[in-house]
């Protein structure tokens, strides 16, 4: 199998990911891809233990490593960026604390299949550089102010005096760095589940989880929930509704195509971006285009339709002319800056924006391929109506098979959804998996 998924190397740590996997990764960067290294990682136990086993394997082949501490995916983005050079980043996400993630950023990007491909070959067999040219590690202080300088200075007449904003930081890599720029444009900042302790990232709080923020919320104007490395965002209005990817690329479109900074007046989705979206931004003379889901694909439609927005439902947003990723903290305040410029309460703007009912099955399933299954593919043709979606597809990071349906019939879609997910769990458990 291979170790690169959709988004890195992912999987319960001393299980799939171990120390070793990570020395590997760091000596084949270290030798074949660049001689500047700079490692984040958000706030798991694991993190130590792995940073560790990267800079050893990285010194070892020559390398020089500059170690960033605890940052969001995106704030390795940029530095990677602005100091032309490689990351890695150490974190699995939305995933529980028993999981991490190695990702590999080139100058601000992802590496390309292609790119991890031979990668991973190149982790096969380890390099050691003589003793007089073995690399070093450089404690690089100044991350956290290199990321949060770049991300005001994209706003530079966005004033969030007067706003009253609760962040729940998801006990993850943005517990410092969000309320810090926040208040450093003017907020006034409450800030929950901002203390790690290793294992209570992503537990029962942040984008994930929302029922915690809203019995936090009072008179806030809004809140900011992240994802443990805060790459994406979801909202909460100040009725304590939830404003999902979807709706803030809605509003955050057309206000782009207003000021002309929406290229081509294309915005990039997915399979699973809602049908409300595409007939909204219809509406306003905006094409929504579908890539399959994770943010490297949507990153890849994007670049070949020249397009500088796109991103999914579960907050990753891309605003290509701000970052080069997803970027949680960019997203709230692109968000933020239309309910300024419109005068609109949050609620206002997300409510122009129709949502179709939409249903999403997870079945555990070790063995994926039970979703070329002839039978599988029988019901969703035999269900497929021109007003309804049906996706059945793989995750990328667990172990899990995903039924997604949508459509204006909710009693269709479910009755649909459930009859294929059971068809996938008759065929699991019966061992029939292709």
């Amino acid at each position: 199998m291979r170790l690169f998924g959709t988004d890195g190397i992912r999987g319960v740590v001393n299980e799939e990911l171990t120390s070793e996997i990570a020395f590997r990764l760091g000596n084949a960067l270290g030798r074949y891809i660049s001689n500047r290294i700079f490692i984040a990682k958000d706030t798991r136990a694991s993190g130590d233990m792995l940073e560790a086993a990267i800079i050893a394997g990285a010194t070892a082949a020559g390398a020089t490593v500059y170690r960033c501490g605890v940052l969001p995916t995106p704030a390795l983005a940029i530095i990677t960026k602005l100091e032309d050079a490689v990351g890695v980043m150490i974190s699995a996400s939305h995933n529980p604390p028993e999981f991490n993630g190695l990702k590999v950023i080139s100058k601000g990007f992802k590496l390309p299949d292609d790119v991890e491909e031979n990668l991973e070959k190149r982790m096969k067999e380890l390099h050691y550089a003589p003793y007089n040219e073995i690399g070093c590690v450089v404690d690089y202080k100044l991350a956290f102010e290199e990321y949060a300088n770049y991300v005001i200075q994209q706003f530079p007449n966005l004033d969030l005096s007067g706003l009253k904003i609760l962040v729940d930081a998801g006990n993850g890599a943005a517990y410092e760095t969000t309320p810090y720029v926040l208040k450093q444009l003017g907020a006034k900042v409450e800030v929950i589940n901002n203390n790690p302790d290793g294992y209570n990232i992503n537990v029962d709080c942040g984008s994930t989880n929302p029922d915690h923020a809203r019995e936090k919320m009072t008179s806030h104007n809004l809140a900011i929930l992240h994802d443990g490395d805060a790459d994406r965002c979801i909202l909460l209005d100040e009725k304590k509704q939830e404003v999902h990817g979807d709706k803030i690329l809605g509003m955050c479109a057309v206000q782009m195509k207003s000021e002309g900074r929406l290229k081509n007046n294309v915005v990039v989705g997915t399979v699973l971006s809602n049908m409300g979206l595409e007939v909204f931004l219809k509406k306003h003379g905006i094409k929504l285009l579908r890539a399959k889901v994770g943010d490297r694909y949507v990153l890849e439609q994007m670049m070949e339709h020249g397009a500088v927005l796109g991103g999914e439902r579960s907050g990753h947003i891309i605003f290509l002319d701000r970052s080069t990723t997803g970027d949680g903290l960019i997203t709230a305040l692109e968000t933020i800056r239309v309910m300024i410029l419109k005068g609109k309460k949050l609620s206002e703007l997300a409510d122009e924006i129709s949502d179709y009912p939409q249903v999403m099955l997870n079945i555990k399933c070790k063995n994926k391929l039970v979703v070329e299954n002839k039978e599988v593919r029988e019901l969703i043709e035999k269900y497929k109506r021109e007003d309804t979606d049906i996706v059945v597809r793989p995750s990328g990071t667990e172990p899990l098979v995903r039924v997604f349906v949508q459509g204006p019939d909710e009693e269709y879609i479910n009755n649909v959804a459930y009859e294929i997910a059971s068809k996938i769990e008759e065929l699991t458990n019966g061992g029939e998996n292709a």
